[in-house]
């Protein structure tokens, strides 16, 4: 079978990785790309939605998968459906859950799922009558998508509504932000393979969203995964129950059933598992270390939410424990460097290519985050060595990169 990949970050090179695992895929494109996952796949340019459906006919493409947000909500899997082809993200509609989240906040308090609280604020005469009366912190987020850019925690009214002015001239933010109760307890991703209102749930995730050690610094896109987070497993029922399975009835009873890969960013706090925002595709730097620990063959369980038989499908993962690391450009996450030369030596480890372009025969960074160093082993511990080890042999000048992921105390494996 032939698969088109739609994308150019570390989340698609790692998707491409597990295509590339099955017995049932005979190739592999990946468009847009990038310099770096072009040395395992094939990469090119289709530029527009036409364009994309054109050579899915053309080249007979069986399935295409959907990594990024954006061409979701732009709507590319609802042409692709309409055109016939075989597509693996949710429409344009059911996307709301993220591209919304006004949208899937209203939703979760009509259908009891525990979030937190909050309060819609349509403009800055409205923010500043809600936040001179919130207790503090909070956390501001702008309703529509903001890659990754979108949340601010605020300690104090003050720096609430600086954020809040910088929010509105934000795209994101001209919809309205959103002001939510600070959630206390620990974070961790789950991924549903959903198909309508069926599905099955992966191992846990733990991203780490600061930029420096010991969760200090601004938040970011991601700075690295750990997975499995078996501290978290106590709650997978509770989860499925209370939160996945009313949200998929209700996005069912809406009339856009949600199919796909459906993120939960959850808070464990001392009520229970919480929803701190829910992503319509795979989250990127967990991707990279959940799907190198897929046993199922990856397009077998595409296919199987493609044709709503997910909930017969058997997952299996290995029984390891796997550490990914983002090595960032200096500047990240706000004005970052360019333009710096990087090599990565022959290594134990897997590196997914995100922010890479080429000049001659060198990669070349372009982007925040450049690259993401992965790890397997038979146990956390080692899983880390093996990481640290290998990005230490790294080829990046100037490369920042946290040195503690994995080490939170609630991670055990």
């Amino acid at each position: 079978m032939k698969v088109l990949i739609i994308g150019s970050g570390g989340r698609e090179h790692a998707v491409a990785d597990a295509f590339s695992r099955s017995s049932t895929v005979s190739e592999i494109i990946v468009s847009p790309g990038n310099a770096g996952i072009a040395e395992d796949f094939r990469c090119l340019p289709l530029n527009g939605q036409d364009e994309i459906a054109g050579f899915c006919h053309d080249k007979a493409v069986d399935l295409v998968f959907i990594g990024p947000e954006q061409p979701i909500k732009d709507g590319l899997s609802d042409l692709l459906r309409a055109e016939g082809i075989r597509v693996l993200a949710p429409s344009r509609d059911a996307a709301r859950l993220e591209t919304s989240k006004a949208f899937a906040k209203q939703l979760m308090l009509k259908h009891h799922v525990p979030t937190a609280s909050y309060s819609l604020l349509r403009d800055e005469s409205a923010a500043r009558e809600v936040l001179a009366k919130c207790s503090y912190p909070i956390v501001l987020k702008a309703d529509g998508l903001a890659a990754g850019k979108g949340v601010i925690i605020c300690s104090n009214e003050s720096a609430a509504l600086q954020a809040c002015a910088g929010l509105f001239r934000h795209s994101a933010g001209s919809s309205g932000i959103l002001a939510e109760e600070y959630l206390q307890g620990w974070e961790v991703s789950l991924f549903a393979f959903c198909a309508k209102d069926t599905f099955q749930t992966s191992l846990f995730a733990q991203d780490h969203k600061q930029l420096y050690d010991q969760d200090m610094g601004p938040n970011t896109g991601g700075m690295g995964a750990v997975c499995p987070v078996v501290a978290a497993e106590e709650y997978r029922q509770e989860i499925e129950d209370k939160i996945l399975a009313p949200v998929l009835t209700a996005m069912k009873e809406l009339g856009c059933p949600y199919e796909g890969v459906l993120y939960l960013g959850l808070m464990i706090t001392q009520q229970g598992p919480k929803v701190v925002e829910f992503n319509c595709r795979f989250g990127d730097p967990e991707a990279q270390a959940l799907l190198p620990l897929l046993k199922t063959d990856f397009m077998e369980l595409c296919l199987a939410m493609t044709e709503g038989r997910i909930g017969k499908l058997k997952l299996e993962w290995m029984n390891q424990a796997a550490v990914a690391v983002v090595l960032a450009a200096p500047g990240y996450p706000a004005a970052y460097k360019k333009g710096i030369r990087i090599r990565c030596p022959q290594m134990d480890s897997k590196v997914f290519f995100s922010g890479v372009t080429r000049e001659h025969s060198d990669l070349i960074s372009c982007g925040g985050r450049v690259l993401t160093v992965m790890n397997m082993a038979d146990t956390l511990d080692n899983a880390r060595a093996a990481v640290y080890r290998d990005i230490e042999s790294t080829d990046f000048p100037e490369k920042v990169y946290r040195k503690d992921i994995g080490k939170r105390k609630n991670l055990l494996f």
